[in-house]
């Protein structure tokens, strides 16, 4: 009875997949007869092509078999890439879907047509997919003339996203009902935003279990690695060959978890880059970047030529204390050390836009109500919201009051204001209050609604950061492990190497050349291949912080040099200890 309920159960699950992969070759902009007729026919064939090759070319069978598993790779991603594209579609749905509602409600409570306000979110290109949706919309109203319900309930049947086909089909019944657009929304917006953190909280949750896989699987890949430098000497066969199968292997396990996670991150950046408006925090942020890689290439130059003796400066000259020999790991981390200039300033400029990301929910409410209260202009009303504390943001507040107090068209104040704030929840929210008043909304109404709104994505932005702080020891944790396990195997490889001119007593019956192999080894080779691994992993580490927390990417440049020199410190320490214990 349980194997007919599993069997029922797999075959339940073998025909949704196929439906939805079905469904998404349905909704692909491709027609499907095309899209078979061009890529899937082609990639079945080199499939059907490598498998020929393999099974007549005169190569080792460890050389033939990768060959039908590329056009096996090939194959496969053709068949299920329209599903790959509509997932992505989803994705970029859900992930604007709070601010485009936030922005239809704050337009909703203007004095703007209903049509208006579809119209205006439609020419909003930050929105991607969504303002896509929203020119459909408009589409099917302006130049196929039907209703506003019969547009949004036809929208609805082809969004791949649950959550906005839902929001969609209740506006078409709202709207169809005769209730105003206004009140549907804002009596949707909590529905929305709690929609909005379930997700959110979803998604962190996935990059727990994530994290737990990652960390599994890198164990994995640690004690295969150990056993891939130590075996060789018992066994006989070549340690470089067996070495950078398993690195090439650990490369494709870590890539592959980099792109997983950055697939399941929120989408939630923190800063805002308009090209048009530089400011002081970007020049200086610039000005570190090029000193630092600068400074990295000058190094690596040193470096090299002292590797190879080429050069009249060497790392040596540079650091007298280390003596005659630098080890070998830190020809590698050194020259990327001053990259953790711009990583530094990055990182201390990010956190002063954070503090004003929690500021500005007061600030916005505070103007709003008052505004709303003394009847009177922004610049009115932040001559005194200017003498109150609000953080960092006081000092942004101040020079949007001096730009308005000048007579400087208000757009371009409140535009120079978030290109100095570089925050993108700040030049988001912004653009909605100006555009709500510009068309008559209500102060005391828009700053609410965007204060609390705002305060929303920043509690969520909380429950991010307690994650990125847990990736980020699991990863400095997982550094240090595995530094310490590669090293342990070298230096036991390399004092067992040193037996070979061990002379024990023949009559004791006990030759240490048929025990061990150790002119199979390459120990400077194989240390190498370490220090790229090493490498490598504080690379992808590095990134895979940058991709949880959300932030500037030179912020990863920090993490990267620290992780490669905690590899280096353990990797020498390794050495030292164990060539002190073990020592013959």
């Amino acid at each position: 009875m349980s194997t007919d309920g599993s069997n029922a159960t797999i075959n339940l699950t073998l025909s949704q997949t196929i439906q939805g992969l079905l469904e998404s070759y349905r909704r692909m902009s491709m027609p499907m007869g095309q899209y078979v007729t061009f890529i899937l026919i082609p990639s079945l064939a080199f499939f059907l092509g490598t498998v020929v090759v393999a099974a007549f070319i005169p190569l080792p069978l460890s050389i033939r078999i990768p060959v039908p598993l590329l056009g096996l790779l090939a194959f496969f991603s053709a068949v299920f890439y329209p599903k790959i594209l509509l997932s992505q579609r989803k994705r970029q749905l859900n992930n604007r879907f709070h601010l485009l509602v936030t922005h239809m409600t704050v337009l909703s409570t203007t004095n703007i047509d209903r049509m208006e306000v579809f119209r205006t979110l439609a020419a909003e290109e930050e929105y991607g997919e969504l303002a896509t949706e929203m020119r459909r919309i408009v589409e099917l109203v302006d130049t196929w003339n039907q209703s506003l319900d019969d547009a949004c309930h036809r929208r609805a049947r082809e969004v791949p996203s649950e959550t906005v086909a839902d929001f969609l089909e209740r506006l078409a019944y709202t709207v169809n009902a005769g209730q105003s657009l206004r009140d549907y929304l804002l009596t949707e917006q909590d529905q929305i935003i709690q929609n909005y953190t379930t997700t959110y909280e979803s998604t962190l949750d996935n990059l727990d279990v994530l994290k737990d896989l990652y960390l599994s699987m890198i164990l994995s890949m640690t004690f295969a690695l150990v056993f891939a430098v130590v075996l060789p000497i018992l066994t006989g066969t070549d340690p470089t060959l067996t070495v950078s199968s398993v690195i090439l292997l650990y490369v494709f396990v870590q890539t592959g978890f980099f792109l997983g996670i950055r697939s399941m991150s929120p989408y939630d950046p923190v800063w805002y880059h308009p090209e048009d408006r530089p400011s002081t925090v970007e020049r200086s942020i610039q000005q570190s970047f090029v000193i630092g890689v600068v400074l990295t290439v000058l190094l690596f130059v040193i470096s090299l030529g002292g590797l190879f003796n080429v050069s009249p400066v060497t790392l040596e000259m540079l650091i007298p204390f280390v003596g005659d020999e630098l080890p070998l790991v830190f020809y590698a981390v050194i020259p990327v050390t001053p990259l953790i200039i711009p990583g530094i300033v990055l990182n201390l400029a990010e956190r002063r836009v954070k503090k004003r990301d929690k500021s500005f929910p007061s600030f916005i409410r505070a103007l709003g109500t008052t505004e709303s209260v003394k009847q009177s202009t922004s610049s009115d009303v932040l001559r005194t919201l200017r003498e109150k504390d609000f953080g960092p943001l006081t000092q942004n507040i101040n020079d949007l009051y001096k730009r308005l107090n000048m007579r400087i068209e208000a757009t371009e104040a409140w535009r120079y204001f978030t290109a100095d704030c570089r925050s993108y929840l700040i030049q988001t929210f912004s653009e909605m209050y100006l555009m709500g008043r510009e068309l008559g909304g209500e102060p005391k109404l828009l700053g609410e609604l965007i204060s609390e709104n705002m305060n929303k994505v920043l509690q969520l932005r909380q429950m991010r950061a307690q994650a990125t702080t847990t990736l980020i020891g699991l990863l400095y944790g997982i550094t240090a492990a595995a530094t310490f396990a590669f090293f342990i195997g070298l230096e036991v490889v390399s004092i067992l190497s040193e037996m070979e001119d061990l002379e024990l007593d023949p009559g004791a019956g006990f030759d240490a050349g048929q025990l061990i192999n150790p002119e199979v080894y390459n120990i400077p080779l194989i240390e190498f291949l370490l220090i790229v691994i090493i490498m490598f992993s504080a690379l992808l580490s590095a990134l895979m912080i940058r991709t949880v927390d959300g932030g500037h990417k030179v912020n990863s440049y920090m993490h990267f040099v620290l992780l490669a020199w905690i590899s280096a410190l353990v990797a020498v320490a390794t050495k030292w200890l164990i060539g002190t214990f073990l020592a013959i």
